[in-house]
């Protein structure tokens, strides 16, 4: 019998009704501001992703790549941006373009709680702007998301990437500095010490964090522009009461970052893995992809971390019943197909019972859907052009409708509470 690839996992009912709340909150959230959905391939061109860094963990050990019959070397999507960059290149839609999407993301790397090597995102972008308070909107959106959710243990870290030209002159400065240091580092990170030092300071390694702790920071290499920015992103959020901390090593995992990056961590998580999204400005990953210079600003946030920290928190419960309204009919189904296509196309939840089972057993799968009403057809009922309307909850009785006062009496009862 087969079953799911290591590092994936079926999402099935009743679970996947907290999917589909938390994607129906973040589209919320994030459509109120004037983002709108894109969607774009699962696979591209793997040049695509390789702009996200040559020294990345990404692009070196983890990416799912391969060659179609076409012999085109494709690879599945990492992570989500580099497509919309690449979607933004190919259309050239009007400028700031602000869209938002869910995605399944890849990456071979070691399973572990919250991580899969097939993940899922929601995210936003907002393209063709260098305003810093475009970071603010992208930041605060992502804040509100989550305490829309219910989730109120989280901590915002903030840092600044500085220009393309602080970022050089703060890895040369970092190189020399880990050149010192190379014999305190763990030994996987040794490596990227001279060519890829801003790597080191992603190292969850216990020697190296400890090594790291005295590294010089960005922040001592900001230009003055870059902090003028800095500034603005931070009193952008003293001004809508969003709390973070500067986090001077906080530089994200991907090479495509300037300016701003942020990451939101869940204080109820091992801390290891305790970041339940991020996000970062990236004003020249447009350019890197072939296509016009295009400011953009955005984040993404893994679904399945969020779920575990709804579950530390006991947020985002799960949906109490599927469908609103049952309908049993005894008398060969006929009943019992159009009462629910009627009811479903009034606007209300409703399901039925197949393969001419009894009475009792009808009602048996009544009960477990979790319907707070049911409508009964039988014999007596079909004669007289009616059903039974029952209270499956309250216990409070049932009555006999018309067929014709069904929708009605239905949709009151519900509204009632």
């Amino acid at each position: 019998m087969f079953q799911a690839p290591k590092g994936t996992r079926d999402i099935l009912p009743p679970e996947s009704h907290r999917w589909q709340a938390l994607v129906a909150v973040f589209a919320d959230v994030i459509g109120r501001a004037g983002y709108g959905l894109v969607q774009s391939p699962m696979f591209e061109d793997i040049g695509v992703f390789q702009r996200l860094g040559e020294g990345t963990e990404v692009v070196r050990k983890e990416m799912y790549d391969f060659h179609d019959k076409g012999d085109r070397h494709l690879a599945l999507r990492p992570e989500g941006t580099a497509s919309v960059v690449r979607a933004f290149n190919q259309h050239r839609p009007t400028v700031p373009w602000k869209v938002w999407y869910l995605t399944p993301c890849f990456r071979y790397e070691e399973p572990q709680a919250g991580r899969f090597r097939q993940h899922h995102q929601v995210g936003a972008e907002a393209i063709g702007s260098a305003d810093p308070d475009l970071d603010v909107e992208v930041i605060a959106l992502q804040h509100d998301f989550y305490r829309v959710l219910g989730l109120s243990r989280l901590s915002l870290r903030l840092n600044s990437m500085g220009s393309p030209g602080d970022r050089q002159a703060y890895a040369g400065l970092l190189a020399e500095w880990l050149a010192r240091r190379s014999g305190d580092l763990d030994e996987a990170d040794r490596a990227n010490a001279a060519g890829h030092p801003l790597r080191v300071l992603d190292s969850k390694r216990e020697r190296t964090v400890a090594v790291v702790a005295d590294a010089p920071r960005i922040t001592d290499c900001l230009s003055d522009e870059a902090a003028t920015r800095l500034d603005r992103v931070r009193s952008g959020l003293d001004a809508l009461g969003i709390g973070y901390e500067i986090d001077p090593g906080l530089v994200r995992g991907l090479d495509y970052y300037t300016h701003s990056t942020w990451e939101f961590a869940a204080g109820d998580l091992t801390s290891a893995q305790n970041a339940v999204g991020g996000g970062g400005r990236y004003d020249g990953l447009a350019e890197s992809l072939g296509g016009r210079p295009a400011p953009g600003v955005g984040f993404g946030a893994g679904i399945e971390r969020i779920l575990l920290a709804a579950d530390a928190e006991d947020a985002l419960s799960q949906p109490s019943a599927a469908v609103d309204v049952f309908v049993v009919d005894v008398t060969g189904g006929d009943s019992g197909r159009d009462l629910t296509f009627e009811l479903r196309r009034n606007g209300i939840s409703s399901d039925r019972a197949f393969d001419s089972r009894s009475m009792k057993a009808q009602m048996k799968v009544a009960d477990r859907s979790g319907a707070r009403l049911a409508l009964l057809v039988g014999p007596d009922e079909l004669a007289s052009g009616t059903a039974t309307l029952r209270d499956l909850r309250s216990g409070g009785g049932q009555i006999a409708l018309a067929r014709t006062d069904v929708v009605a009496e239905v949709a009151a009862r519900l509204a009632g509470g």
